[in-house]
């Protein structure tokens, strides 16, 4: 018989809703569009043809409706790779642990999460307006780290070239890669371009970034932009996409990162109007409604 959860560790709101995310389980859609500004899920649930919900708490807002017959739920996650922890974790509660029992169920149920979100590229042929696909994340906020059967779902070889290369500092976190679901990455090869992407655990110094503080490698992009291995380069920087592709190859989900690319990190350059939706402007609502239109074909 599988353990009865603790209350500590799984908390259930007395509404019947999962702790942090206030869904619950016959709310959430099989698809999932993540995305971390709550005013996105607005942006992507105007599509909708019909809303059964909304919810909203914290940075967590979320809405579940059909676009075109298809049943979706999009929810903001809030920036960052310990969100991804609580989100991944908590949507697989509520698909996969009985509520009432508080057991594992004996049938697994199997989510599509798919990250929409922006990014800034690392190499020159990385444009802005990009949409880049994380066929492979690299984690360097070492979350995985801390779970069980991490090797299993890792890729090993990677981590070795890419640490002597880095001749990584003992002081950081070790950085883990993991891939993409193969079957999101095929779906959804017609409309982006594979890369390899880095999660970095902040916006400012973890991407070699300089404002006052200086940087521990000054060296750290150039040896990113120069790495190579199996003729792959790491394309991009983002925040949360090593944490959804790893957890949720652990806990059997299908997942993916798509990102929009606003800034160019090589030539220092940044698209601020990356919302624009007026005439002849090309923004990120271009890349969700192509996103949108596919997934009316997704099992």
């Amino acid at each position: 018989m599988t353990r009865i959860i603790p209350t500590s560790e799984l908390i259930i709101n007395p509404d019947g809703s999962i702790f942090h995310l206030h869904i619950r389980p016959h709310q959430l859609a099989d698809t999932v569009l993540l995305v971390g500004d709550p005013g996105r899920v607005k942006t992507i649930s105007d599509y909708f043809d019909r809303v059964e919900h909304r919810t909203e708490n914290r940075e967590f807002v979320g809405c579940t409706g059909s676009y075109k017959g298809k049943r979706l739920t999009v929810l903001s996650t809030g920036i960052g790779t310990d969100n991804i922890d609580i989100v991944v974790t908590e949507l697989d509660a509520l698909v996969n642990v009985d509520f009432a029992t508080r057991r594992v169920k004996p049938e697994h149920r199997t989510l599509n999460l798919i990250r929409i979100g922006t990014s800034g590229s690392m190499q020159d042929d990385i444009t802005i307006g990009t949409p880049v696909l994380s066929a492979i994340s690299i984690g360097f906020d070492g979350l995985l780290n801390f779970y069980a059967g991490r090797d299993a779902v890792c890729l090993p070889d990677y981590e070795a070239a890419f640490t002597a290369h880095m001749q990584w500092r003992a002081q950081l976190p070790a950085p883990y890669f993991v891939a993409a679901s193969e079957k999101l990455i095929r779906f959804f090869a017609g409309i982006t371009v594979a890369g390899m992407t880095i999660s970095a655990p902040g916006f400012y110094g973890p991407q070699g970034r300089v404002v006052r503080l200086p940087l521990a490698d000054p060296q750290i992009n150039e040896k990113i932009r120069a790495f190579r291995y199996h003729n792959k380069a790491i394309t991009n920087y983002e925040m949360e996409s090593s944490a959804l592709a790893g957890l949720s190859r652990l806990l059997g989900h299908e997942a993916v990162t798509i990102c929009y690319i606003i800034a160019d990190r090589v030539h220092q350059k940044a698209n601020a109007e990356y919302k624009n939706t007026g005439a002849g402007a090309h923004s990120i609502v271009n890349m969700i409604e192509e996103i949108l239109d596919k997934l009316p074909a997704l099992s």
